[in-house]
């Protein structure tokens, strides 16, 4: 069995983003030369994401107003870990809501998607550096 370890680096402008990334992973495969395998794509900050869904601008919005909903920023000191001197507790639970990581099968040496999948970085509480892991095994 062969792998690849690769580490993406993000550093939003807003404190809330959506990137999509497929196309970073795409090379991270080419470069493994792995034709039959699995790819793990993992935040490596708890106040980031990585999921896959549709690349639709329109989704975007409704994932930021609905996350936003259920977890709004303000007022921070709604939140007990905001008691602690940070502002980012928002940031965690949209996190905990959208996942830390993906797998997705590689087969002919491409990711195996369905349908309109994409794999995208969720940043809740940007404007730093942050990290992806990007893991692939196979043969």
């Amino acid at each position: 069995m062969n792998s690849l370890t690769d580490y993406l680096t993000f550093n939003t402008k807003t404190r809330r983003a959506f990137v999509n990334i497929t196309p970073q992973i795409e090379k991270s495969i080419k470069k493994s030369n792995i034709i039959d395998g699995l790819c793990l794509v993992n935040a490596m900050h708890i106040t980031a994401s990585v999921f896959i869904n549709d690349n639709e601008k329109g989704l975007h919005k409704d994932y930021d107003k609905w996350l936003e909903e259920l977890a709004p920023h303000a007022p921070i000191d709604q939140y007990e870990h905001n008691k602690t001197g940070e502002d980012n507790a928002d940031a965690h639970l949209k996190r905990q809501l959208m996942g830390r990581e993906v797998v997705v099968a590689i087969t002919n040496g491409k990711l195996d998607f369905g349908p309109w999948e994409q794999i995208f970085y969720g940043e809740f509480d940007g404007r730093r550096q942050k990290r992806v892991l990007v893991k692939i095994i196979g043969e």
